[in-house]
């Protein structure tokens, strides 16, 4: 990518994607292993040999936070699943809201950064480690409870989960022992659709210095099927395992 530096971050980068310069791309291999290995995530949308394969979220959060740093005010917003392979433009010197564009101007994620905050690699690093984890915990751990509470659960055979929006507030910069903790979680379930957020304290050295937030769309809501969401934790809980 054209304007990082060289540094742990972008060292740690570029393992999960490729760059000529003026675009970047991810492999279904690549964006696999980051999903897996790095965020805990072990959606199948994210498995390299998945027909509906999708590059995660958090990469893409990840390479944002490569190319432009961290700001006090961040804000991302998922606008289609990016396919592996498919080029990304990454605009160069952009104002406070722009976006991350595929072939023909498609747009992917809306970005707004508010107040660039000046931060070291190991502390950028750290953050987007800690907040990548996260998603190793959303399921079964925090949205299980969520659906049994709503009566609901996604299709067991074609499970849709996938990111809506990231917001990250900060009040300084982020040092290397920076870590979350969860706040609060909430579902909101309208027909077939479910929103659900998920918010998390940022600390560090036992003080708040942030907060954030991720929101998910769940689709495909049908009644909540204890014995059915058992089967699917459990083969869940085996490819966590694997």
């Amino acid at each position: 990518m054209g304007s990082q530096r060289t540094d742990a971050f972008n060292d740690f980068l570029s393992d999960f994607h490729q760059s000529d310069g003026a675009t970047c791309s991810v492999s279904a291999d690549q964006g696999s292993r980051f999903a897996k290995a790095i965020a805990g995530d072990h959606n199948p949308l994210h498995d390299a040999d998945a027909p509906r394969f999708c590059v995660p979220g958090d990469l893409l959060f990840a390479l944002i936070i490569g190319h432009y740093g961290l700001a006090r005010e961040i804000e991302l917003t998922f606008k289609g699943m990016l396919r592996a392979e498919a080029p990304l433009s990454f605009p160069e010197n952009p104002g406070p809201a722009f976006s991350i564009c595929g072939e023909g101007d498609r747009e992917y994620v809306s970005v707004t950064m508010q107040d660039a905050l000046e931060t070291t690699p190991a502390g950028r690093l750290a953050l987007v480690r800690a907040y990548v984890a996260c998603s190793g915990q959303t399921f079964p751990d925090l949205l299980d409870p969520l659906l049994e509470a709503h009566g609901v659960m996604f299709n067991p055979d074609r499970p849709f989960v996938v990111y809506d929006s990231m917001q990250i507030q900060l009040l300084q910069p982020p040092q290397p022992d920076v870590s979350l903790q969860l706040e609060d979680s909430a579902l909101k379930v309208e027909g077939k659709r479910g929103d659900a957020r998920f918010d998390f304290v940022i600390l560090q050295a036992g003080e708040r210095i942030g907060h954030c937030t991720k929101q998910m769309v769940v689709s495909g809501l049908r009644d909540y099927d204890r014995d059915r969401m058992a089967e699917l934790i459990a083969r869940y809980q085996q490819r966590r395992s694997a």
